[in-house]
């Protein structure tokens, strides 16, 4: 006789979920967090669709009546679409220039043993202990004799040398993971040098290079400091500029700040939530190694 085999598949009882304190306190304590970063954000973008009187008196209550008069006197009268494309083309600029001279810089510090190198990287990291105000009379000099002063390039070049230690040792640390075999193979199949950095080692650090790039851009984009010393001509005033002069030409008007400010922030903010996955990918995937 052959045995009987049950039809019935056996019931797996499910494991109990244990309360953990600790996690319960952790989510309180980053939900909290989040709710202190978005109100703010949430209250900038909801007193810009009131008008200035009632941004002070009742700067807490829901606009449900929302007037869009702010927003036509932004681009109107302030001209804040001039200002966005300042901003775009010198952010822009700055990022094109950085990833350039520092995809070239990281390579060579990463894959090349030379007199010198670790010099180089002692100075690299001593650069970033200089604070930028510490530079700013020396730069602004070379930038009167240059006549750069009030031009796209009096804002793309500082910030280009501001920003690149941090790009070249990022990149190098980045690149210094990439596998020797791949390096050799390619040299096997006949790639020189130029070629095997435009078609292997570009592509394959398109991580840190998005990385970078969204660092240098939000860091350039927000560099109010800067933008009111060299650029401080309203032909080639960025928008972080105009920010600071809303408050004292329309000191009183509180909802055309508020709007000015939402018009700034939402659409890095949402940019940023669009490529956040990259910034996560090389940082996680070697770019902080050195």
């Amino acid at each position: 006789m052959q045995p009987i085999i049950s039809s019935k598949t056996p019931i797996r009882r499910r494991k109990p979920v244990k309360f953990r304190l600790g996690s319960a306190l952790i989510y309180m304590i980053l939900t909290a967090w989040s709710l202190t970063t978005i109100y703010p954000l949430f209250w900038i973008v909801n007193n810009s669709f009131k008008v200035s009187k009632d941004v002070m008196n009742k700067s807490f209550a829901l606009a449900l009546d929302p007037v869009f008069i702010n927003y036509t006197t932004a681009f109107d009268r302030i001209n804040i679409g001039r200002s966005y494309m300042n901003s775009l083309i010198m952010s822009g600029s700055t990022v094109i220039l950085v990833l350039i001279l520092a995809g070239f810089a990281g390579y060579a510090l990463s894959r090349f043993n030379f007199k010198g190198r670790r010099l180089i990287y002692s100075i690299l990291y001593a650069t970033l202990l200089i604070p930028a105000f510490a530079t700013v009379v020396p730069v602004y000099e070379i930038l009167i004799k240059t006549s750069l002063v009030n031009t796209y390039g009096g804002l793309i070049f500082p910030q280009t040398a501001g920003n690149l230690t941090f790009a070249i040792l990022v990149i190098a640390g980045y690149m210094a993971t990439i596998a020797k075999e791949l390096e050799e193979a390619a040299f096997i199949d006949g790639c020189n040098r130029w070629q095997m950095l435009i078609k292997i080692f570009f592509p394959v650090s398109r991580p840190v290079f998005a990385s970078v790039s969204i660092f240098v851009f939000l860091w350039s984009y927000n560099d109010l400091f800067s933008a009111l010393i060299f650029v401080n001509k309203e032909s080639v005033r960025p928008i972080v500029a105009l920010l600071s002069e809303i408050s004292s030409q329309y000191g009183t008007d509180f909802g055309l700040m508020a709007t000015a400010v939402a018009l700034t922030v939402i659409p890095v903010l949402i940019v940023y939530l669009f490529i956040s996955k990259f910034i996560q990918k090389g940082l996680t995937e070697g770019a902080v190694k050195g």
